[in-house]
């Protein structure tokens, strides 16, 4: 019985390498489409590397004839908050035209599933928490709402040509693989782990935190931090389930629960036994003070729980990538 390829677009960065090892243990064969653009060759450690741009249509035809899966995962997307909003154009052409590409290449090669990588970016300021998929979906920022222009794209190429979408919107990916294979390594790094770690270890003189008036316990943001193999394993169950016949839907991937930035600090603190130089900023604009996701979704219909809920775990498994990657100078 030959091994099913799955085509896995955007899969040598951080989730999509995650998802590449997860879809290998799964007895699949993942094949990585990435441009290296923001992901690494070294991750791509369990099935062959396609390089190619998604805006490349006849790359992406070429990829797709010759490897003919099923199935595809979609992870290609430009995901600076920051950036999109100084540059919206390049995450429209990329994120909206490149994923337009892939559906179209999809539908003229009779590929009819896919797993869509998209983010609770796409609620915006939430009015009610935690958050459900019955949420109102209005992104405040181009990033957000280049992310729902392709979950509407998905929807209506679903009633056109029959494509079936497990479209997963996840919140805080965090973490590393528990076997230390894969990890987070982002140029520019945002997110809160990772820039802790660097400011306990050395490698950055002091972490910020942007606001510490917000009307939170502490003052300061509380975010859903989600293990990502955690959110590797919900896209495997995902397709899972649609090959079995499930319909197209999408589901929320958090943990339930939210953890302030000092609480993130502190873990820090207790698993590295290390100080972590801290300053105070102004607030961004758009941070909510709170974003937890309701997930109980992904856990009735799809079966899925989080093996990796405790913050302190999330944080050892960055902490011993983070070691294996950089040489602290304070250890």
């Amino acid at each position: 019985m030959s091994v099913r390829a799955v085509v896995v677009i955007g899969g040598a960065g951080y989730i999509g390498s995650h998802a590449c090892k997860a879809l290998a243990q799964a007895g699949y064969l993942p094949v990585v489409y990435d441009s290296l653009c923001y992901g690494h060759d070294w991750a791509v450690k369990w099935g062959p590397l396609e390089r190619g741009d998604i805006l490349d249509r006849k790359r992406l035809d070429g990829v797709l004839s010759r490897y003919r899966p099923d199935s595809v995962m979609h992870f290609a997307a430009f995901a600076y908050v920051g950036e999109s909003v100084a540059d919206p154009g390049r995450y429209y052409r990329n994120n909206v035209a490149g994923s337009l590409t892939v559906l179209e290449a999809m539908r003229d090669l009779g590929i009819a599933r896919i797993v869509f990588s998209s983010t609770c970016a796409t609620y915006g300021l939430p009015e009610i928490l935690p958050l459900s998929e019955s949420a109102p979906q209005r992104p405040i920022n181009p990033y957000g709402a280049s992310k729902f222009m392709v979950e509407r794209m998905i929807s209506d190429f679903g009633n056109a040509h029959g494509l079936v979408c497990s479209t997963l919107r996840y919140f805080n990916a965090a973490g590393a693989d528990p076997d230390c294979e894969i990890g987070e390594d982002h140029d520019p790094e945002t997110h809160l782990i990772p820039l802790v770690l660097d400011a306990a270890s050395g490698r950055r003189p002091h972490v910020t935190v942007f606001g510490t008036d917000y009307d939170t316990p502490d003052g300061t943001c509380i975010r859903d931090y989600i293990h990502v193999r955690d959110l590797a394993d919900a896209h495997v169950i995902a397709l899972q389930a649609i090959e079995g016949g499930a319909p197209s839907s999408a589901y929320n991937l958090g943990n339930g629960r939210g953890f302030s930035v000092r609480e993130v600090i502190d873990a820090v603190k207790r698993v590295t036994a290390l100080k972590v130089p801290a300053i105070r900023g102004a607030r961004r604009a758009g941070d909510p003070p709170v974003l937890v996701s309701d997930a109980s979704k992904a856990r009735a219909t799809l079966g899925w729980q989080p093996r990796i809920p405790d913050l302190d775990e999330i944080v050892r498994t960055a902490w011993a990538w983070h070691q294996r990657t950089h040489r602290p100078e304070t250890l």
